[in-house]
């Protein structure tokens, strides 16, 4: 049951300047949008963003960016993600899963276990991959999906993704439950359709639920029910991933109050002794990302790779 929150609402106030990801289980029918809307409600708090879109079909990991944490979103762009999911084999769909319409008649499947697991082997590691028409991708500044639907042809270039596991947890003849892990910007509908047209007897994504995005697990997500529930007996407790806790394989360099400042107001500098002290073994290839902290170690920014031993704080929280 979902618990409204109504402007004369005596729950307390959600606190000002709140920033971190909530990781929210999404349920089946909402679009990702849809949730953000729900959670900016809950929250009271209008800067809330996502880390991955989920399609409508689709349950589970869904990060919400709140607050300083929206500005996050490009470390995550190509963010490896996992899922377990069911594709039905016999028919196609236009868009690629249960919710669409049937492609031409259902054929016989004829295939066994050990065949359908050598065909999921062939999708292995760097593929090109043509993301399906019923999708938010623009042709033309359009929309695909918005073409699709008035049935105009829609021309989507193959863009290179990857494919690290593809496993075939179960298969009856018709019907195959899979788990796979995945680069940013994968279509785990376009991957189920493939595999349909390279056995030649079509196939659609019946279900498929995100286990992973990056970081955030499945463990710690909460449902939106239980969300609106902890909105109406506390409003401050949120169960909210600290800025501190993101990128958490980016090495941190703590400074004094001093480079604090010359960060906040965006300078370049070298890591090479003293207060900029290296993060690294000398031999070791430049680091990347470096996530900056005060002296009070709360994150102030994320800093860039230039060259050489020079960094440039990219991202700076004020």
């Amino acid at each position: 049951m979902t618990v409204s929150v109504a402007a004369t609402s005596t729950r307390p106030a959600t606190p000002t300047g709140i920033s971190g990801v909530l990781i929210i289980d999404k349920p089946a029918g909402m679009t990702s949008h849809d949730v953000v809307g729900r959670v900016r409600r809950v929250l009271r708090i209008r800067q809330i963003g996502h880390f991955g879109t989920l399609d409508p079909l689709a349950t589970g990991v869904l990060p919400l960016s709140v607050g300083k944490a929206t500005r996050f979103a490009q470390f995550y762009l190509k963010s490896r993600k996992a899922y377990e999911g069911t594709l039905r084999l016999g028919w196609a769909t236009d868009t690629y899963d249960a919710t669409g319409r049937p492609i031409g008649e259902a054929v016989p499947v004829r295939m066994d276990r050990p065949q359908l697991e050598a065909v999921l082997r062939a999708f292995m590691g760097r593929i090109l991959q043509v993301p399906p028409p019923f999708s938010a991708k623009r042709v033309g500044g359009v929309r695909a999906y918005e073409l699709a639907r008035l049935q105009k042809p829609v021309e989507l270039k193959p863009v290179e993704v990857e494919i690290y596991a593809l496993e075939l947890l179960d298969f009856d003849g018709e019907r195959a439950r899979f788990a796979v892990e995945c680069s940013g910007g994968t279509y785990v509908r376009s991957l189920a359709h493939d595999v349909g047209q390279k056995i030649g007897c079509g196939a659609h994504l019946v279900d498929l639920r995100r286990l992973a995005v990056a970081e955030f697990r499945l463990e710690r997500a909460v449902k939106l029910e239980e969300l609106e529930a902890m909105a109406e007996k506390d409003g401050t407790a949120w169960p909210m991933i600290p800025l501190e806790a993101l990128l958490p394989d980016c090495p941190e360099l703590r400074v004094g109050r001093r480079e604090e400042n010359q960060v906040r107001h965006g300078q370049k500098f070298e890591l090479v002794q003293g207060p900029w002290r290296k993060a690294g073994a000398a031999d070791s290839p430049p680091i990347r990302l470096l996530k900056i902290l005060n002296h009070e170690r709360r994150l102030i920014a994320v800093a860039r790779h230039v060259s050489g031993n020079i960094y440039h704080p990219d991202l700076v929280l004020v």
